[in-house]
């Protein structure tokens, strides 16, 4: 017998009145694809640092990272015990830090938490370079209906230093950023259009305005000044994103989205309504993403630095006793213990993430086992590069060994960011100033 012609996995067959149906996994497609299970990637980043109260005011208890224990003896702090039924599933990682982190200003903390920018030669008019979830994104487009999710508590991109977003795309572009459950619901899940035909028209008409926009304004940028210029460039890179995102659409048209149970959403939460609902709500998009193989690249930026933007207050929602960003700079005991009750808070909520990826199944056992989740901030203690809060969670089934508090003062951000690569199947020779793989018992492959 002659041997079956290979066929994309993404093959479908077209019926009547155009209508597409997705293949099943065939033998045809190759065993590395019957094989293949999606490997996954969701970056969640919280600003001003987390809780590591002072030793004299008797309250270890509450420091974000463990103080009793180590390797894998460690015992959870209290803002942290919601991470506890995890255990087996995620790892504290200390002693972190960018290698450029200590050469900038600290407010830019978030700006180069997945980029590890600013480098030694930036490129002309560029502060950043690209981000780690962008890579990923640029590595996994082909198999998803978009490359890359990109939210923030804010939305858009907001400005140096004081960003919106933590995503930067290949030219150190920010990727602006969405918000509002009901609009990220309807992008992500609203593909599916009984008139295929109409619909194709329609995306061709927006991607066709948008190229318009994106000409207008590249001849009016030839024309204005320094600053006005700089604020152009995020509007391009606005458009940009935007016609990325439409001619993806365009591409799977065609193939009906997986059934999917959306009862549990409240579409309707908002950030300037109740915090917890609002995170659930937003984490709960990101995993149904992940389980219909949407995207497998998701960025989340729960808070904004130095008190800008509206989550600045969530403590206060909360009834504690000052904003966000006051907490970060308190000294004494009751602001210490109020940033440790905040970080408790922001716990609850990532736990509740953790638990859906285990909630959905792929073919080789939990979601959470098949994606990678890293948790942090671009900051310890107030303003200071070092020793960056670091948790990573999932990835059984690519290689991470958890259930450890490894720590490595001085060690690069970059080196496990390149692991982390490597665990996503990417071979990359390095990723910003990397100096190799990480030597951490979590990454057992890199």
């Amino acid at each position: 017998m002659t041997r079956a012609k290979h066929m994309d996995r993404r093959a479908f067959l077209r019926g009547i009145g155009g209508v597409a149906l997705a293949l099943p996994v065939l033998e045809a497609m190759g065993s590395e694809v019957a094989d293949q299970t999606p490997r996954r990637f969701c970056a969640i980043y919280t600003a001003n640092g987390m809780s590591l109260p002072k030793p004299e005011h008797g309250i270890d208890e509450w420091s974000w990272f463990p103080t009793k224990g180590a390797g894998a003896e460690f015992q959870f702090g209290k803002s942290t015990e919601p991470f506890a039924p995890f255990r087996k599933q995620l790892s504290f990682m200390g002693g972190l830090e960018h290698g450029n982190g200590p050469k900038a200003d600290p407010h830019i903390c978030s700006d180069m938490w997945l980029t590890g920018a600013p480098l030694h030669n930036p490129k002309p008019g560029s502060f950043n370079s690209v981000g780690l979830d962008q890579v990923i994104a640029q590595n996994t487009k082909q198999f998803c209906r978009q490359p890359s999710l990109v939210l923030s508590i804010d939305a858009g991109t907001g400005f140096l230093s004081r960003t919106g977003t933590i995503s930067y795309n290949v030219d150190g572009r920010p990727v602006p950023a969405e918000n509002n459950p009901r609009r990220i619901f309807d992008r992500l899940f609203r593909g599916d259009n009984p008139n295929q035909d109409s619909a194709r028209e329609n995306l061709q008409r927006r991607i066709k305005l948008v190229d318009a926009v994106a000409s207008s304004a590249k001849s009016l940028d030839a024309t204005l000044g320094k600053t006005d210029r700089e604020r152009m460039d995020q509007y391009l890179s606005t458009l940009n994103e935007m016609e990325s995102r439409l001619v993806a659409s365009e591409k799977w048209i065609d193939i009906p989205l997986k059934k999917q149970d959306y009862s549990h959403l409240n579409l309707e939460a908002t950030n300037a309504g109740d915090p917890a609902d609002y995170y659930r709500n937003m984490f709960d998009l990101i995993a149904l993403a992940f389980d219909a193989d949407i995207t497998r690249s998701v960025s989340f930026m729960l808070n904004r630095e130095d008190g800008m933007g509206i989550s600045d207050t969530f403590p206060l929602k909360l009834g504690l006793s000052r904003t966000h960003h006051n907490l970060s700079h308190a000294t004494d005991k009751e602001g210490q213990l109020d940033f440790a009750k905040y970080d408790l808070f922001l716990a609850k909520q990532v736990a509740h993430f953790l638990a859906r990826l285990n909630h959905y199944k792929d073919n080789n056992g939990a979601m959470l086992d098949n994606t990678i989740v890293l948790f942090g901030s671009g900051a310890s203690t107030t303003h200071n590069s070092h020793n960056l809060p670091t948790m990573i969670a999932g990835g059984a089934n690519m290689g991470l060994k958890h259930g450890q508090y490894w720590r490595q003062d001085g060690g690069r951000m970059t080196n496990m960011y390149l692991s982390i690569l490597r665990a996503m199947q990417i071979e990359q020779e390095s990723f910003s100033d990397s100096t190799g793989t990480i030597t951490s018992p979590v990454f057992t492959k890199s």
